[in-house]
């Protein structure tokens, strides 16, 4: 699978890019479950890396042509 982000970025919340997972609301949400991607909390700042990103979206992706599926 291509990434979605780049490896070597640091993404902080306002970057576009970071709408292709979810909306503001629903990070804090995750984040507050400690669900989706990998993240650092540097004071208020919050920080997620590309290559996090990109491990977290290849362990949620779903091909529907595996389990013998034809």
């Amino acid at each position: 699978m291509p990434n979605l982000f780049e490896n070597d970025r640091n993404y902080v919340l306002g970057d576009p890019e970071l709408d292709l997972i979810g909306d503001r609301a629903k990070l804090a949400q995750w984040r507050h479950k400690m669900k989706g991607p990998a993240f650092y909390k540097l004071g208020r700042k919050v920080i997620y890396r590309g290559s996090d990103l990109n491990a977290w979206a290849q362990a949620n992706r779903t091909d529907p042509n595996e389990n013998g599926a034809v």
